[in-house]
């Protein structure tokens, strides 16, 4: 029998969702301040791992290291090549105290690094060092969002096997906390008009410099109080928003500009993983025709 994919509830993980949101910022941008870039911002991303994200392996002068969010133990772990050690606990820490406690850690095994301590993707943000109020670490909310991410990951992990033009790694987005898996038909795009918040236009422009189709996963925001799961295409095909993708229950979201499938509605299908790869592969097949990509050389 398929395994039970948790239950997400918005309502009590949007607390817990907002201050990971904000530790996981801090993480990437600790990333951001040792890695040369890669097309797309594909080098800061966090990785789903079998018990919770990674940054996995940094360069620091003559030193590699790694820091881990272990949501079954609970740990912020930071791993050196010399083979030491050093975390804390999550619980009842403010991102103000996570900020500082990270840092502290780094400082202490000669990690000297500097970010800009100001969140990114989100409107009127809060320094890091400043932010006392989110502080909100809920286990259930965290134990639930990590088994998602692990049972999504396996389903994207088909949904790439079955692409073989260039695509991204299945990975997870700090700036807007959703796990990413993109597509390219090898064309270019127009250029992005950015605004996004907190990010320099050039990064969008970046992102999104060839035609692309994207899906993912949402624990929802303001503009969708639901964990959701999403799909795109970059520039949209005309035609798009008004195609009817599978299955039922997905539907086009005018302010997002995406096809949204609402998590419940996968977490309780009776396959689970086929709802959900109907979506995946309805979204993408629809996007691909009408922007008339050549599917025969670049799908399996």
């Amino acid at each position: 029998m398929e395994q039970k994919w948790p239950i997400l509830s918005y309502e009590r993980g949007s607390s817990t969702y907002e201050t990971l949101q904000l530790w996981t910022q801090i993480v990437g941008k600790i990333k951001l301040a040792v890695l040369p870039w890669v097309n797309h911002s594909w080098h800061i991303t966090l990785h789903v791992t079998a018990t919770g994200l990674t940054t996995q392996s940094m360069r620091y002068k003559d030193l590699d290291f790694q820091i881990d969010f272990d949501f079954i133990a609970h740990l912020l772990k930071i791993t050196t090549s010399s083979g030491e050690v050093r975390q804390f606990d999550l619980h009842g820490i403010s991102v103000a105290d996570f900020y500082q406690k990270i840092f502290k850690l780094l400082n202490d095994l000669k990690i000297n690094l500097l970010i800009k301590a100001t969140p990114v993707e989100l409107l009127h943000p809060i320094p890091f060092e400043l932010d006392t109020i989110h502080a909100s670490y809920e286990e259930e909310e965290v134990i639930a969002f990590h088994k998602a991410l692990l049972h999504i990951q396996a389903v994207f992990l088909k949904f790439r096997a079955e692409f073989k033009g260039k695509c991204s790694p299945i990975h997870f987005f700090w700036g807007s906390f959703d796990l990413a898996l993109s597509f390219f038909s090898g064309s270019e795009a127009p250029k992005h008009p950015g605004g996004v918040p907190g990010m320099p236009n050039w990064v969008a422009e970046d992102a999104y410099c060839k035609e692309v189709s994207s899906c993912g996963f949402w624990t929802g925001g303001a503009d969708l109080k639901e964990a959701v799961f999403y799909g795109y295409l970059y520039p949209e095909p005309e035609g798009y928003k008004t195609a009817k993708v599978q299955p039922d229950e997905a539907y086009y979201h005018p302010k997002l500009g995406e096809f949204i499938l609402p998590y419940s509605a996968v977490q309780n299908a009776t396959n689970a993983e086929d709802k959900l790869l109907e979506f995946l592969r309805s979204t993408y097949a629809i996007g691909a025709d009408l922007a008339k990509w050549d599917r025969v050389s670049l799908e399996y």
